[in-house]
């Protein structure tokens, strides 16, 4: 301690105004806050394992370089035993989101927010902080590879399974661990695997925005893992529904990073990292519980064993290790597993939830109302082409929503005599719009428009949205626009798409894709 103070010392150039000792992080490392004269505030850390500071010293310097959002370290001792970091504060995730967490999962939606702006940061770390780094540096080792995931699964093994007394064939659950260490690692990845991106490690400035500690474990690896390890976190107790929407927030902000695989490979390699995490902590679960007798660990058994169950319904298409699935499956109806159905708990802190967005309003417009189509889903479009002189069409769902845009105020080819008899699907008249360009600025505005329309139905789970443009014939401008934007909507969204140009006779499905 008193070689910490000096290091403070000769950094600050004045001795501490007081030093307040901090609670221990589940580590070796100790914490201290140093409080200056004028009142403001550094951490100081006192490291037994060198090879772990070294760690952290060379990435938080390597991720400050790349201006994210991590603590500064300010002053290292010669042997790197002890240094001084800037001081985040006191407020961590996990302390913003107990009221949630302690009512079983029935998050607020500041909470929740602070859960998506989380989940969206994320990607900054793993992709950009790989940028430049010297894998070599890594604390215990650089890589995420076969012999580590054996490790883990062995781990699960001898600390969790055994205990159980569960009679299983050791020799085909280690070649289906094989097998599953191999998928696991078929991809290589060029990411910062965070490796405990948990609540505990995200501390929060006083605007909410998210700041990651604790970050020494990490190594080159898969981007799968760390997604896995916050949402599928036992003890967090995050609802299907809200575990859903964070990963849809991740998969849309990775694409701001890097070229994103399709959506249904994206959930069946995610897939594969959740299932290998909860096995990794069932196995922490029962050395810290089983051997240790920790309460907490004991505790979390039941969720993450529940969250082992969901997994097993999607099946051996998902997971093709018939023997491990076979054997995770008897491990689940093992009666010291038997599940107890709880009432839902209300929050202690007096604030409601609800499934659903509560959007601000007016104090005087009273409480807020939901759909009764929420949650029905899939959601389709119809696109629709018309003549103002026929009046604008019917919405056939019955909603009686959706748009209408005026296409009249462009340049219309049917003045002209060459294009009198072409419609907005035939070539010469698509040049003709896209050269003049009138219509491409018009389109710009309805694709955002459209674009926040779209994704806000899926979110809710909307079943029908209509949009519909028109011109003076029907012809050639509202044809051209509609055509456009149900090829615009489909192809970004995935959405079945119903086409109709009334006026032309002409209808086209464009199918949903498969997820």
């Amino acid at each position: 301690m008193e070689q910490l103070v000096n290091l403070y010392s000769s950094w600050a150039g004045e001795e501490p105004a007081s030093v307040v000792k901090l609670p221990g992080q589940g580590s070796n490392r100790q914490y201290f806050r140093f409080v200056k004269q004028d009142g403001s505030s550094v951490i100081g850390v006192i490291g037994t394992s060198r090879d772990e500071n070294h760690a952290f010293i060379y990435m938080s310097r390597h991720f400050t370089l790349r201006k994210l959002p991590v603590p500064k370290v300010l002053a290292v001792s010669d042997d790197e035993s002890r240094y001084l970091q800037t001081d985040l504060g006191d407020v961590s995730l996990f302390d913003a989101i107990k009221g949630g967490r302690e009512a079983g999962g029935r998050y607020n939606q500041k909470e929740k927010e602070l859960l998506k702006r989380t989940i969206r940061e994320l990607p900054n770390i793993q992709l950009r902080g790989a940028r430049g780094m010297d894998w070599n540096n890594c604390y215990p080792q650089p890589e995420f590879d076969i012999d580590s995931v054996l490790f883990d699964l062995n781990y699960f093994k001898y600390c969790f399974l055994k205990p159980t007394d569960l009679d299983f064939h050791e020799l085909k659950l280690e070649a289906n661990f094989r097998l599953f260490a191999k998928d696991l690692t078929s991809e290589q990845m060029d990411c910062f695997l965070y490796r405990d991106f948990q609540a505990r490690n995200i501390m929060l400035d006083e605007n909410g925005n998210p700041y990651f500690i604790d970050f020494q474990g990490g190594r080159k690896g898969p981007f799968y893992y760390d997604l896995a390890s916050f949402l599928w976190q036992a003890s967090a107790k995050y609802p299907f529904k809200l575990r859903r929407e964070l990963v849809w927030e991740y998969y849309q902000s990775l694409k701001n990073y890097t070229e994103v695989p399709s959506v249904r490979h994206f959930v069946n390699r995610l897939s594969l990292f959740v299932l290998f995490r909860t096995l990794q902590v069932l196995g922490a679960y029962g050395f810290r519980g089983y051997f240790e007798r920790k309460k907490h660990f004991l505790d979390s058994i039941p969720p993450a064993i529940q969250n082992l169950r969901d997994l097993l319904k999607m099946g051996d298409k998902v997971f093709p290790y018939p023997y491990m699935m076979d054997m995770l499956r008897r491990l689940t109806e093992l009666p010291q597993f038997t599940r107890i159905e709880k009432s839902a708990v209300n929050r202690a802190d007096g604030y409601r939830t609800a499934d659903t967005n509560i959007y601000t309003s007016h104090p005087q417009d009273g409480p807020a109302t939901f759909s009764k189509y929420d949650g029905k889903g899939p959601l389709v479009v119809r696109v629709f082409s018309f003549s103002y002189r026929k009046g604008i069409p019917e919405d056939p769902s019955g909603n009686g929503g959706g748009y209408v845009f005026d296409c009249r105020s462009t340049h219309n080819p049917g003045r002209y005599e060459p294009y009198k008899k072409l419609t907005g699907l035939d070539e010469p008249v698509i040049r003709f719009l896209e050269d003049d360009g009138e219509i491409l600025t018009f389109l710009d505005s309805v694709y955002r428009l459209a674009d926040h329309h779209v994704n806000r139905y899926i979110q809710r789970g909307f079943t029908s949205l209509m949009f519909c443009f028109g011109c003076t014939g029907g012809q050639h401008r509202s044809v051209y626009s509609a055509q456009h934007l149900a090829e615009h909507i489909h192809e970004k969204f995935g959405v079945e798409v119903r086409i109709c140009h009334r006026e032309q006779q002409i209808e086209q499905v464009l199918p949903a894709k498969e997820a």
